[in-house]
């Protein structure tokens, strides 16, 4: 045989012998065949699970975190109720509080925590939590109980939201994310509609109580889903993949950066939720809290610089244009909920509406702020384009914000449903676009941490909306009211002012003369108040418009460009070793053919040799032999 037939003899991976039953020799064709049964079609949405596991794994997924969203909105309707039957009115504040506190504060810490020691423990440890805290807030015998039950459930409830978007990054590849993003996003519209409508319901007609007492059973039935379908192996698992013991792996564990990550949300959040609200800007409590936030936020970003695996990595925050992403969203959330929060006081205060029908009015921002998020969807995974989305929402935002201004005494109520679903609609492209890019530009390592990152900053500007919201429409309602409100002497004015601040009801019990002037006031102070939103959303647009974001890439292709994130190659007898380099990665194909063809040959055929011509490319071997660490065996 010439020199020239064999350096142009196909070469073949030897494995061909296990493959198909015989040992290869110089006669026979050394490429298997492939088989059909071992090809995945090219649009298989899911990795790392198989395909009926996964659809049962997702299918748990969105409905626990539909009971998530219904129990976290429930107290919106149901609030008045349960303070009132524990004499507890002054405390309602505190009841809403503490479960945003803990569902917030503690978002980063299941990211970093299932990365350790695996998904499966920390997503059935926050079940089990929010069972047990629903029980407790049904049997709690008083307020004090009824206040750390609610703030138990919040660490459960926020740890069933966040696996959940850790475990779809962990089976969903990045190209289909915007697909599966759209139906979480029907999961929180439908999970907020039925708790903010049904919870006041519940608690009319089978009390208080059997609200909590209901959610039990679909939470049991949640947690067995849970446990049946979430692989053991899913995720780094770092303790086990590094041969570590849970106590080994948590000495490397960022214990100094979550409890100072959780003493800087806890401080913002106390500080701007009991400002105004609770207690005066002046008081000591809010006082003390908004400087500890400063402080600790000041020491959270040293120690998360020199972290070894940080809570929240410093990059997130600091890096173009993931930083950009990220604090455009916490101003488009700010905007958002400035709007939305403000909107049913516009109705009851300036329209005279009831509490029921402004409700009602909030029925369009939603239903369009669903249907944008679900489109937008569909359509990046079509299209992968990322930017597009995120600009036109912040566009459609700011054309919200703007409309939402224009609201007068005058404007005719079947328009205000028209003009206020925009800035909605307009989050609803922004936020979920905003969601894949992120991800889509963080290695699969990082996406645990960047999914709860970007959850917390979110839940902070709604927060922040909230109260920043409320203290300008306060200041300005003030202003307002001492401007039009006329009364023949001081004394009558300053009651004539404190009753309407404190009841909006009592607006309609006041002479035609006066109730002109206070709603007219409450209109002119929510106008201002909207500007705030126009100001935050525009903000987001100067994030987001100078950013260059690439068209999406496959998950395939992130992978082999993050070859860090897979375990070491394995040798003939299917050992790992940890001493291979990565100069190891850069041998061609025809090189890494011969090496094994000829080792093959050699077996069965001795005194012979095998000459070859190289191919002439460079070409980075894709990991055909590697598998990430989470790949799950079966």
């Amino acid at each position: 045989m010439s020199n020239h037939t064999e350096a142009n003899r196909p070469l073949v991976d030897p494995t061909a012998e296990e493959a198909d039953g015989h040992q290869p020799t110089e006669t026979t064709s050394l490429l298997p065949k492939p088989k059909a049964a071992d090809e995945k079609p090219a649009d298989v949405h899911y990795r790392n699970i198989t395909g009926p596991r996964f659809r049962f794994l997702f299918a748990s997924i969105i409905f626990g975190s539909t009971i998530a969203f219904f129990d976290s909105t429930l107290m919106a309707s149901a609030h008045p109720v349960i303070t009132s039957y524990f004499h507890a009115s002054n405390a309602a504040s505190w009841v809403s509080t503490v479960f945003y506190l803990t569902s917030t504060v503690f978002q980063p810490l299941y990211g970093r925590l299932s990365d350790t020691i695996g998904r499966r423990p920390v997503f059935l440890a926050a079940i089990t939590m929010f069972f047990l805290s629903t029980a407790w807030c049904g049997a709690a015998g008083n307020i004090g109980s009824f206040i750390a039950a609610r703030g138990v459930c919040g660490l459960g409830a926020g740890g069933v939201i966040s696996m959940a978007g850790i475990l779809t990054s962990d089976v969903v590849k990045i190209e289909y994310r915007g697909i599966y993003q759209s139906y979480f996003n029907v999961s929180y519209g439908l999970g907020n509609g039925l708790g903010a409508a049904l919870g006041g319901l519940l608690c009319d007609r089978l009390g208080w109580r059997a609200a909590f007492y209901l959610q039990l059973p679909f939470i049991f039935v949640y947690g067995m889903l849970a446990f049946l379908s979430c692989p053991a192996d899913l995720g780094p698992n770092l303790a086990k993949t590094q041969g570590k013991t849970i106590r080994e792996s948590f000495k490397t564990f960022d214990s100094l950066g979550a409890i100072f990550l959780t003493v800087t949300v806890s401080c913002l959040i106390l500080g701007v939720n009991l400002g105004g609200n609770v207690f005066p800007w002046t008081h000591p409590v809010v006082i003390s809290s908004l400087v500890l936030f400063v402080v600790a936020a000041a020491s959270l970003y040293f120690v998360e610089r020199k972290a070894y695996l940080p809570i929240m990595p410093v990059k997130l925050l600091s890096t173009i244009p993931t930083a950009n992403l990220m604090f455009s969203n916490v101003s488009g959330a700010i905007a958002t909920n400035t709007i939305i929060f403000n909107v049913p006081l516009y109705l009851q205060a300036v329209r005279q509406t009831s509490p029921t029908e402004s409700g009602l009015f909030l029925i369009s921002p939603l239903i369009g702020g669903t249907i944008t998020s679900v489109s937008v969807g569909f359509y990046i995974t079509k299209t992968r384009r990322l930017k597009g989305p995120i600009t036109v929402g912040t566009g459609a935002s700011l054309i919200g914000t703007i409309l939402a201004a224009c609201l007068r005494g005058d404007t005719p109520k079947w328009a205000v449903p028209l003009l206020i679903p925009w800035c909605y609609t307009g989050q609803g492209l922004f936020f979920p676009a905003t969601t894949v890019s992120v991800l889509s530009l963080h290695s699969q390592d990082e996406q645990a941490v960047v999914t709860t990152t970007l959850g917390l900053l979110r839940n902070l500007g709604a927060i922040l909306g909230v109260a920043i919201s409320s203290w300008v429409l306060q200041n300005a309602l003030l202003v307002y009211l001492y401007r039009l409100v006329t009364a023949p002497d001081e004394a009558a004015k300053e009651a004539i002012i404190r009753t309407v601040r404190k009841s909006i009801q009592s607006i309609a019990t006041l002479d035609p003369l006066h109730k002109g002037q206070v709603i007219d006031a409450y209109a002119q102070s929510i106008r201002v108040t909207f500007a705030v939103g126009i100001i935050f959303t525009f903000l987001s647009i100067v994030l987001v418009w100078p950013i260059s974001l690439p068209r999406l890439k496959g998950q395939d292709e992130m992978d082999r460009e993050n070859p860090g994130l897979l375990p070491p190659a394995a040798d003939e007898e299917g050992v790992f070793s940890d001493d291979d380099t990565e100069e190891d990665d850069n041998v061609s194909e025809a090189s890494l053919a011969i090496a094994r063809t000829t080792s093959s040959i050699h077996r069965t055929t001795t005194n012979r040799s095998v000459r070859t011509a190289g191919s002439g490319s460079s070409r980075t071997v894709p990991h055909a032999n590697r598998r990430p660490s989470f790949t799950l065996n079966f």
